[in-house]
């Protein structure tokens, strides 16, 4: 007997979360023998919703739609809740409940996850540094008693569909021929400021290239006018330099991104981030062969380290608290910490990539085929399906009504 499986999750975001959420709802398509699938979308942050016509998109649109009609003549008693979104917001409305989270960036969760947490039946996370942080975070009771995770945690890897074919970015093409990418949001999470800053630094008096695919919040004219409003404050103090920074600002499709990838005159993505759920840039460019600079540290070493070798440039960084304008109640809060990259070490990787590239090169290509064999979506799609149907959750005939 099928089971019927809802939902909740910012499947229409143009976001990581959106990622993961459309990674999950192909992971049940892929078994449709073994699920009816009911979608309600919710917003993640001020992302933009995605834009693409296609299939997948009309199929979505159809399960939101008869989810909507369903809900609304409270017709709807499912079986399993999936709810994709950070734990403080995990509800339980189902017989059985599956909270799935890209987990965290710093090196503890909120308290607020622990009891969240606790009232699931499963959580899944997308990483190792995210299930080790949950499992190793213990909040104090007011009696004084630790206070732990007691649900079921596991890992289930994801994966986003690699493009067959590039498609032109029109108008792009970089002013010099070795250009380091950044693909990531314009914040402090993600040490952007720094990203940029000690790049021109390094490569003052140099003809190399940093491409920004980046915005604030979304796609807007306003966004970008924002975005480059910030990178003009960065770059004023360096009018003289030798180096290029370019902003690609906007949506970009899946054969777009690949193309932005593997182009000629891009040699190299870097990361700096204070810490990363998974990091899907990374694991995109790790798919094209692209030589990668970045901390060892958080969600991207699954991908990107095997048998204890880094296959990138391994910057330096050491675990620092979260800065104050960061702390976010009931998701980063006071006393996390997170790493910061080592200004030195972050240099020098750059410099070596620049100089010794074949090398790096060589390296990212034993890489791509160590994602390819370890990351194939077909393994990921039912490793996923067994983690929602795993034995120890599904003896429940309990009915609740979803509100």
């Amino acid at each position: 007997m099928k089971k019927k499986i809802f939902v909740r999750a910012p499947v229409l975001s143009a976001s990581g979360y959106g990622e993961q959420s459309r990674f999950a709802l192909r992971a049940l398509r892929s078994r449709e023998d073994l699920f009816d699938i009911y979608i309600q979308p919710i917003p993640w942050g001020q992302t933009n919703w995605i834009w693409n016509n296609n299939e997948e998109r009309d199929w979505m649109d159809a399960r939101i739609g008869e989810t909507q009609v369903l809900l609304q003549q409270k017709a709807l008693q499912p079986d399993i809740s999936l709810q994709i979104t950070i734990p403080n917001e995990f509800q339980k409305m189902c017989p059985v409940n599956i909270g799935y989270t890209a987990g965290i960036e710093t090196d503890r969760v909120a308290p607020i996850w622990l009891q969240k947490g606790n009232e699931m039946d499963k959580i899944l996370v997308v990483s190792n540094h995210a299930k080790e942080t949950y499992e190793n975070t213990v909040a104090k009771l007011q009696t004084g008693e630790d206070y732990r995770l007691e649900t079921p945690i596991e890992v289930v890897h994801e994966t986003t569909p690699l493009a067959q074919n590039t498609e032109e970015i029109i108008g792009f093409n970089p002013r010099h021929d070795f250009n380091f990418l950044c693909v990531s949001q314009f914040g402090p999470r993600k040490n952007f400021n720094n990203t940029i800053k000690w790049f021109v630094e390094n490569f003052h008096d140099k003809e190399v290239g940093l491409v920004l695919k980046t915005c604030m919040k979304g796609s807007s004219r306003i966004d970008l006018d924002g975005t480059e409003g910030r990178l003009r404050t960065i770059l004023e103090s360096f009018p003289n330099r030798k180096c290029s920074v370019s902003l690609l600002h906007g949506d970009l499709s899946e054969g777009q991104m690949k193309a932005l990838y593997e182009h000629d005159k891009v040699k190299s993505l870097i990361n700096i981030a204070h810490g990363e759920g998974f990091g899907l840039p990374l694991f995109e460019a790790a798919r094209c062969a692209l030589p990668i600079v970045t901390i060892p540290w958080s969600g991207q070493t699954d991908f990107l380290s095997y048998n204890d070798k880094n296959y990138f440039a391994a910057i330096s960084y050491v675990l620092k608290p979260v800065a104050q304008e960061t702390l976010w109640e009931g998701v980063i809060e006071q006393g996390s910490n997170w790493a910061h990259a080592e200004e030195g070490s972050y240099k020098m990787a750059l410099t070596m990539v620049h100089e010794r590239w074949d090398e790096y090169k060589q390296q990212a290509v034993e890489l791509q085929g160590l994602v390819n064999e370890n990351f194939n979506t077909e393994t990921l799609y039912e490793g996923f399906v067994d983690s929602v149907l795993g034995d120890s959750i599904m003896n429940t005939s309990e009915v609740i009504e979803i509100l």
